[in-house]
């Protein structure tokens, strides 16, 4: 933006500062005259002879211009040496903005000094650079893999193509089978990037919801896979509101229990959810039974394109889910200003908890989104 160039908040400081100074040397001086004339008789004998008045005045008059000349001097060389001493954390933050704006996300104001006005601000901006900075890297992480991912089925189908053109025996109702199913999973890939994308944005009408009730429509949902895998799904709980969008935290619980069903035991495994008002929260638990999870890998399942065990892939590229479940509830706990805490079972399997307000939240910048919990 062009703006008109003006003088400097340092000069103008000093100026200020040296006006103030003339304004209270011109009082000061004004005062002792006033005293002094009136004190003072028309001929006063002094020790050197006689003083007339008048004398007197021309001689105070100019020391008084005198005065008040150094006073105007000092007060802007003394002005803007503090202004510029006041203004030093300042300058080191239009500094790091500047290099911001230029796309240099690493480097830290990390100011000295007490707890004052710009402590606080650079504090803050520090604060602000970190989130900048992760926020960044893992878009781009995220670019890389969804683009990793969406080539996956294109290329597939490219090979398909290619078999089925050069050999025109080949059956083409299996050919079609194959791309219908690459096809989907392609699909399915692209909605999960569009409501992760939608999640983040927070662009969403808010209403109450009773997660109770969800979780019993997911539950009876996801029932015929449950039986298919032999797993015992088990919903528990009182009715819980919170206040959020009905259809993403449908496909937050669904994500969630779905995610619980294919985790699992490869038969007689079980899945629980449990929900239940804490005071001013909602609280939703998914647990599982299913292999042991390491530690050091819970806290990257929500990730874009982290998978619990080993990825799978075949000729046709059937595979459980696109890699973006807990990564699309994490972002959708995060628009709704909840906390998510992953908990990896000694026993084997994991265990989920979600707490979401019962009532919006203002959405304040200054406060870091939440992160999952391991």
């Amino acid at each position: 933006m062009d703006r008109r160039p003006g003088p400097s908040a340092r000069l103008r400081l000093a100026v200020s500062y040296a006006g103030f100074a003339l304004f209270a040397g011109v009082l000061l001086l004004g005062t002792v005259w006033v005293i002094l004339l009136q004190a003072l008789p028309e001929v006063a004998v002094m020790p050197g002879g006689m003083l007339v008045r008048s004398a007197l005045e021309r001689t105070l008059g100019t020391a008084a211009v005198a005065v008040l000349v150094l006073m105007t001097v000092f007060g802007l060389v003394g002005g803007w040496v503090l202004a510029g001493r006041m203004l030093a954390p300042l300058t080191r933050i239009t500094d790091a903005a500047r290099l911001a704006a230029h796309g240099s996300l690493s480097h830290r104001i990390r100011l000295d000094g007490g707890d004052d006005e710009f402590r606080r601000l650079a504090d803050v901006f520090d604060s602000m650079l970190a989130q900048i900075e992760s926020h960044v890297a893992a878009q781009q992480r995220f670019a890389a893999n969804a683009s990793h991912e969406l080539r996956t089925p294109l290329a597939i189908s490219r090979t398909l193509l290619d078999v089925a053109h050069s050999n025109p025996a080949h059956d083409r109702a299996d050919l079609l089978d194959r791309l219908r199913t690459v096809n989907t999973r392609a699909i399915d890939l692209t909605e999960a990037l569009l409501l992760l994308s939608r999640a983040g944005h927070r662009t969403f009408p808010r209403e109450t919801v009773d997660l109770s009730l969800i979780a019993e429509e997911v539950a009876e949902t996801l029932l015929p896979l449950a039986e298919q895998r032999r797993i015992t799904l088990d919903v528990t709980g009182d009715p819980t509101r919170t206040a959020g969008s009905t259809a993403l935290l449908l496909r937050m619980v669904t994500n969630l229990v779905q995610n619980a069903i294919v985790h699992n035991l490869p038969a007689d495994g079980t899945v629980t959810i449990h929900t239940e008002p804490r005071g001013a929260l909602t609280l939703l638990h998914v647990e599982n039974t299913g292999p042991p999870l390491a530690p050091d890998l819970v806290p990257t399942l929500t990730e874009p394109f982290q998978r619990g065990t080993q990825r799978i892939r075949t000729a046709e590229y059937q595979v459980a889910g696109v890699g973006l479940g807990l990564a699309i509830v994490h972002s959708i706990i995060r628009a709704h200003d909840g906390t998510l805490t992953l908990t990896p079972q000694p026993t084997g399997g994991l265990g989920v908890t979600v707490l979401l307000p019962t009532t919006p939240h203002r959405h304040d910048l200054s406060r870091p989104p939440p992160r999952p919990q391991a």
